[in-house]
């Protein structure tokens, strides 16, 4: 479909009354119309290709591939996976996102250095990461599943509880904090609806299409990444690659989305 007469579409359809009854918002509406007609043509595809085949290639120093890799149901389960992460690994003893559990496996079964996970976790339009790939293959797996991350282990308890602190912590020279932007309800920078991540419902929307591509930057983007680049917009210090702080904000957003179903990854403005 010609680019101006989808956009068109798009417009005609936001001000129907059918649009209208679904939101009160029909800027809103139009846009996750023009969405759903991009929906099918995901370049997310090709990251979720190429990383099924990294995770398949035998690897760094030890020359092995990611197949036996454990992401919490057992060595070698992809499916599914996603959807029951973060969770606590025994082995690693600390509560790990799926993209931590990946380098963490990178490290212990390809026998990479941490150092070598940590060089380039986030790519470019024309130059991907390695482990944006192995992310969107492993993310994609669990599309169908419920958002089902355990939380009876102290140590998940315990990064639920931290990252709801953190997620109300203002810093910065702006003094803001996470809620700031997303603590409300019908918030919106520009045409960006802001959910309300204090609540359930708008939890279990926002996290069912992340991991996702984003055409603004022609690229998939990792939660990792949202997260840090949330922390940019803040204007305070990014944080290191995989923290503590990142993953606990991470279980949190994911424990206040249980029971959803995985859609990602979705395809973003």
């Amino acid at each position: 479909m010609n680019h101006r007469i989808a956009i068109a579409a798009v417009l005609a359809v936001t001000w129907t009354g059918a649009a209208l009854a679904q939101s009160k918002d029909p800027t809103i509406a139009g846009i996750e119309k023009y969405r759903e007609m991009l929906g099918d043509d995901n370049p997310a595809d090709l990251y979720e290709m190429r990383g099924e085949a990294l995770w398949k290639k035998a690897a760094g120093p030890n020359k092995v591939s990611l197949e036996k890799c454990d992401l919490g149901l057992g060595a070698g389960v992809v499916k599914g996976a996603y959807a029951q992460t973060p969770r606590y690994f025994a082995d690693a003893d600390r509560v790990m996102d799926i993209e931590s559990r990946i380098a963490w496996c990178m490290t212990t079964i390809q026998g990479y250095s941490e150092a070598d996970v940590r060089k380039r976790p986030f790519g470019s339009a024309d130059k991907p990461s390695e482990m944006e790939d192995l992310v969107t293959y492993v993310v994609t797996a669990s599309k169908g599943y419920k958002i089902a991350p355990p939380n009876s282990h102290p140590k998940e308890k315990a990064a639920f509880e931290l990252g709801q602190a953190i997620f109300h912590v203002r810093a910065g020279p702006y003094d803001f904090s996470c809620a700031t932007c997303h603590g409300q309800d019908g918030k919106r920078i520009r045409l960006q609806e802001l959910p309300n991540l204090t609540k359930a419902a708008d939890n279990q929307r926002s996290y069912i299409g992340w991991p996702a591509y984003r055409v603004s930057t022609s690229r998939v983007h990792s939660m990792q990444w949202r997260i840090n680049d949330c922390f940019r917009q803040q204007r305070v210090p990014e944080p290191k690659y995989m923290s503590e702080s990142v993953n606990s904000l991470i279980t949190y957003m994911a424990v206040m989305a249980t029971g959803a179903e995985y859609k990602g990854p979705a395809l973003k403005r």
